[in-house]
């Protein structure tokens, strides 16, 4: 299905999945791999990929299949983590420094996800996301 929609765009692609299951939740990754250009496909600041992705979902819930779905393109959602990450732990350095909470940048609930997950395991910081969409953020604060 994945590839018939890439294809839609006159886009070659290579698809790979993954299954992941952990405590109570099982998960789907899509990878999919284009030598193209592939803004179009991920969009600004992702917007198309998460559209994307929410077709992808749409399809197979209507097929009865409640995983979680990630769809990633071009491993763009994992360098885009990493870059969140690094953000934050740059931020909790500050936190550390100063023991004054730290707003981080509006981003995705993906991201957000991901933060909340890294930061957990500091003990000396609590993480919690303020804000509405599309402006909702992560609050970095010294853990009293």
């Amino acid at each position: 299905m994945v590839k018939k929609i890439v294809g839609f765009m006159n886009l070659d692609c290579q698809v790979e999945i993954q299954e992941e299951s952990g405590p109570g939740s099982r998960a789907m990754i899509v990878s999919v791999y284009t030598p193209d250009d592939v803004r179009f496909i991920i969009g600004k600041n992702g917007q198309n990929l998460k559209s994307f992705e929410h077709l992808v979902r749409a399809v197979l819930l209507k097929n009865n299949d409640n995983r979680n779905i990630v769809v990633d393109v071009n491993d763009y959602k994992k360098s885009r983590a990493s870059l969140v990450v690094d953000s934050a732990k740059q931020a909790v350095s500050r936190v550390r420094n100063t023991q004054k909470a730290e707003v981080l940048a509006p981003m995705s609930a993906y991201e957000r996800r991901i933060v909340h997950m890294e930061l957990a395991s500091y003990p000396d910081v609590a993480t919690e996301s303020i804000g509405d969409e599309p402006q909702r953020r992560i609050v970095i604060k010294p853990y009293p």
